[in-house]
Parts: C-alpha cells; structure tokens; sequence
C-alpha cells in the first residue's frame, strides 16, 4: 500500500567537482577583484594624503600672514613710542628706521627697527611672543651688525627686544644678555628692565 504523506525530495542536478581550471579561473577572479579594491583604496588614500598636504600648506601660509601681520602691527606699536622710552633712558635718539635688510658675502640679513643719534644706535628685534632661542639668534646677529652695515662702524651699539607675550623667562634671559626688554601692551609699549639695568654695548 502506497504511503502518501512520505515527501518527495526535489531533484537536484548532480554537480561534478571542480576541476583545476575552474579553480584557477576563480582564484584569479578572486585576485583580480581584491587588486581593484586594494588600488581603488590607495587611489582614495593618495586622494586624502593631497588633500591633507594641500590643507595643510594653506594652514601654514594663514599662520605666516597672521604672524606677519601681528609683527607689523608690534613694529609700529614699538616705533611709535621708541624715541621717548630710550630718552627716559640716557639713550638721546634722534630718528628711527625700519626695516633695515641686505645680504653681506651671501647671508641675508634683516634688522626689524634701529634708532639712531650721532654716537649710538639701538638695534630693536621684534616678536609677537618672545623664545629663549630668539634670544640667542638675536645675540649673534649684533655682534655682526657693522660687518652687516659698515655705516655704522663707529657707533656704539645696543640691543633691545620687543615682544606681546614671552615664552618661560626669555624677557629675563634678554635682559641679562644685555638688551633693553619692550613689552607692548595695549596701544603703547615700556621698557621693564629691572632698576639700575645698564644696556650691553657691541
């Protein structure tokens, strides 16, 4: 007697095994799409690392206009007040330069602001915040200020360094290198050596 409930399973095609071709054809199926998506990463990772670069190289000029600008701004700050805080020091100066730059045997130099009478000049650096390696550069660069401009062979030198901000005890480290210390503040600038300071002739 026939058993009607027993389901019949559905007839499935038999499939032979795989043979060394197919398997190799699928292998470099295989390949080929993992080397696309590999390449198409690298091409957007290349992409990101130029924009990156790019944006960066835009952060780089903006922070170099900002510092240019804010240098400028102490310049005229500092200059504007120059002639009467070295006055209120002994030191009679008559007019100021600014931008006082050339190239002496290859090196370039560049002196921010130098105030002048018959015998002495004051060779002022600027910054908007002040670092003890400013202050060494600074140093350096005095002692080769009449090699730099010979005009100025036969006068007495001073160093001054006018900063916004100082970073650690740099203002203090200008100081005992011998430089009159200009700190602007607001719309003026003061010279906030300690009492009894005598400036560092060069």
């Amino acid at each position: 007697m026939e058993n009607n409930n027993i389901a019949e399973e559905p007839m499935v095609p038999y499939s032979q095994p795989l043979d060394f071709q197919q398997v190799w054809r699928m292998f470099q199926e295989t390949d080929r799409i993992l080397t696309e998506k590999f390449q198409d990463t690298d091409r957007k990772f290349q992409e990101t690392e130029k924009l990156f670069k790019e944006t960066d190289k835009k952060i780089r000029k903006l922070d170099q206009l900002f510092t240019s600008q804010w240098g400028k701004l102490v310049e005229s700050l500092v200059k504007g007040d120059l002639i009467k805080l070295l006055k209120q020091k002994g030191i009679g100066v008559e007019r100021t330069t600014r931008r006082a730059e050339g190239n002496y045997q290859g090196q370039n130099f560049e002196f921010d602001i130098i105030a002048i009478n018959g015998a002495e000049m004051v060779i002022v650096e600027v910054k908007t915040t002040l670092r003890p390696d400013d202050v060494d550069d600074f140093h350096k660069k005095l002692w080769k200020a009449k090699t730099y401009m010979p005009e100025y062979h036969n006068k007495i030198i001073y160093g001054a360094m006018a900063f916004i901000t100082a970073d650690g005890s740099s203002d203090r480290m200008a100081e005992k290198q011998g430089f009159f210390v200009i700190r602007a503040t607001g719309s003026s600038s003061s010279i906030v050596n300690e009492p009894g300071f005598q400036p560092k002739a060069f």
